[in-house]
């Protein structure tokens, strides 16, 4: 028998937005050779396949760009020809897509915690 989860409601797969923009970072990364970590890639794998994620991976997206939103106030953010490291290891962490998904999944996993 299947154990019930207090998130059984809520979809843990990761939207297209997000899918999209680790699949850029990905890209990104080859060509400049710079960006992200093992983890970095390894998420971005995760979510360029769509594949559902748990609560935990959600959480450390959460906490990720918690601390790196600082990183685009950097030099070259977002640059086309030369887009600096912080920029792609976003994109690889789902970019600013995934920042919004991530956050939203957190607040439901806090009310149904709290139920």
């Amino acid at each position: 028998m299947a154990r019930s989860s207090r998130y059984d409601a809520i979809d843990f797969t990761p939207p297209k937005g997000a899918a999209q923009a680790a699949s850029r970072g990905l890209k990104l990364r080859e060509a400049h050779g710079k960006g992200g970590t093992a983890v970095g890639v390894a998420r971005a794998r995760d979510l360029a396949a769509q594949t559902t994620l748990s609560p935990a991976t959600v959480r450390r997206m959460v906490s990720y760009f918690a601390r790196h939103e600082v990183d685009k106030q950097g030099k070259g953010w977002a640059n086309r020809s030369d887009p600096s490291a912080g920029y792609i290891a976003w994109q690889l962490w789902g970019g600013d897509a995934g920042k919004r998904w991530a956050e939203r999944l957190d607040q439901r996993m806090r009310k149904a915690e709290e139920k």
